[in-house]
């Protein structure tokens, strides 16, 4: 009888780290992800040295990751990361590997020359990339513009966006750092993806944009922040009518594109307070049969309807778009772009790219935005960016250790 060798019981941090050591050291594109409330982490190898790139339809791509820019979804501006091989591990089980799986052939490094490894193969896919911090006062100049514009009737809404940069701990390890993650934020869409098409980002985010399984459709709007303050932070929220208003405008723009292609037919739930790390949001959920209503490609359509969604953009989406690209000095590529796995396990999830860090070199660029209505103050955009900023840049700096 033919027996086989393996590694058995090793732990998540170990496999994450042989993943790693694997990729980096062939040079091939990967994500790495955990679905909201899943203790499944899932991961993509790409060993295709140019991506594949157009105009997505979700229905014809074969398995795998997509990562699409802000710019507005008529825009080619996608990368897909096709799933050549595929992994997953249970975080709620221990990790068995035989002889023969591709992570163990090169086994010799240590952490910390794996670390290095790491930092190295960060740097050479940020190399040419350039990314600047934004000042407060150019932010609240830019907050206070569009104030302006609401009040003038331009605008409804607009969100400005800034960049924080932090300086990264030199023992950064980022196995440890994805795991942490994921379990601190149970209910995000954790994420680690790396190409030198888009450089290296890792983050949280808790906006799903669209979603689908089976005959199942399903968006959501999420918008208003505040602290999580006490025991029962759920229960004792208390929301302003600005932060009210702003959701609605959000769970409005979704019921307009459904009527924009003529569909009446789906279940609304909400609003209701989420929670998200240590921060609350409104939330109102959309669910569509797709069988029922005869709209097989309903994810495609309403993936171009939505993006950008006024939650990451603005209302009405031309008039902010337009305010963002003459305000804005940089460009946003994959925050508030969207990305996800497609059609991998007979699933699409397509999140919205928030609360996320942008490795380059030895800095973690830290990227926020803000929802301005009529009752905006600009100091307190900027304090809430504050906020959004170091629910993730805590994970990445060198006090973290």
């Amino acid at each position: 009888m033919e027996t086989t060798s393996s590694i058995k019981a090793i732990t998540h941090e170990s496999y994450l780290d042989l993943m790693l050591q694997y990729a980096f050291q062939e040079g091939f594109n990967f994500a790495v992800w955990r679905k909201p409330k899943s203790n499944q982490v899932e991961i993509i190898i790409d060993s295709e040295p140019v991506l594949r790139q157009g105009m997505p339809q979700l229905e014809e791509l074969p398995a795998g990751f997509i990562a699409h820019n802000f710019e507005d979804g008529t825009s080619p501006s996608y990368f897909f990361l096709e799933a050549k091989e595929y992994y997953s591990l249970d975080l709620g089980t221990p990790v068995e590997l035989e002889e023969n799986h591709p992570f163990v052939e090169n086994t010799t490094l240590s952490k910390t020359e794996l670390q290095k490894l790491v930092r190295e193969g960060i740097k050479k896919a940020s190399k040419g990339l350039q990314v600047q911090e934004t000042s407060k006062e150019d932010f609240i100049d830019q907050v206070q513009k569009g104030i302006d514009q609401i009040n003038g009737g331009k605008l409804i809404k607009v969100v400005p966006a800034k960049i924080k940069k932090q300086e990264l701990n030199e023992n950064l390890d980022l196995s440890q750092t994805f795991l942490k993650l994921c379990e601190s934020y149970p209910n995000a869409f954790i994420n680690f993806v790396h190409s030198p098409a888009f450089g290296t980002w890792m983050g949280a985010s808790p906006e799903v944009l669209i979603k689908t399984e089976g005959n199942t459709f399903s968006t959501m709007s999420l918008a208003g922040t505040q602290k999580a303050i006490g025991d029962n932070p759920l229960k004792t929220a208390a929301w302003t009518q600005k932060e009210i208003e702003e959701q609605a405008l959000v769970s409005r723009y979704i019921v307009n594109s459904f009527k924009k292609i003529r569909l009446r037919e789906y279940e609304e739930k909400g609003p209701k307070t989420v929670l998200a790390g240590n921060l609350l949001h409104l939330r109102s959920d959309f669910i569509v049969d797709m069988e029922a209503t005869n709209f097989p490609q309903l994810g495609s359509t309403m993936l171009e309807l939505l993006h950008p969604t006024s939650a990451v953009c603005g209302m009405p989406r031309q008039a902010a778009l337009d305010f963002i690209s003459a305000n804005e000095r940089f460009e946003r590529t994959l925050f508030a772009g969207y990305f996800g796995p497609v059609n991998v396990q007979d699933a699409t999830s397509v999140f919205v790219n928030l609360r996320t860090a942008q490795l380059m070199g030895d800095h973690a660029y830290l990227y926020a935005g803000a929802g301005i209505t009529e009752d905006s103050i600009a100091e307190k955009e900027w304090e809430e960016t504050e906020m959004k900023c170091d629910i993730i840049g805590r994970f990445f700096t060198k006090e973290n250790k």
